[in-house]
């Protein structure tokens, strides 16, 4: 099973790599610099740590569909997914509305990109994490 969390872990990190890039570079690049005074500049990003936080969060995305989700399936994958996005990326685009002045397109694309991302990493779970025989 660990080596199976292991592979799980790493698939959905490269994919949301990738998907991150999609969602802030290409789709919301232009909100991005519309809205400059709210982000640091790029030279003062951690990019380092930004993959290390992408890393765990794919990481304990992994391991809380390996202990909570049974049978452990692509459809119940697809699922876990869902609901995990649904509520990460509700509170992370609109909470961050209310409290933050970005765009309502910045947090419409926060909420729909972290459900998207979170159904891809369930799929990805639900392929690769299979139940000991």
């Amino acid at each position: 099973m660990v080596k199976r969390v292991v592979l799980g872990t790493l698939a959905v990190f490269v994919a949301w790599s990738v998907l991150d890039m999609v969602f802030h570079s290409l789709i919301l690049g232009p909100s991005y610099q519309a809205t400059a005074h709210l982000w640091r500049p790029m030279e003062e990003m951690n990019m380092g740590g930004m993959y290390i936080v992408g890393f765990i969060a794919a990481l304990l995305f992994t391991c809380f569909y390996t202990i909570a989700v049974n049978p452990k399936s692509f459809g119940n994958g697809v699922k876990f997914g869902m609901m995990f996005g649904l509520t990460t990326g509700f509170s992370m685009g609109f909470g961050t509305y209310i409290v933050m002045p970005i765009t309502l397109i910045i947090a419409v694309v926060w909420f729909v990109g972290t459900v998207i991302e979170s159904v891809v990493g369930g799929m990805l779970v639900g392929k690769i994490v299979k139940q000991d025989r």
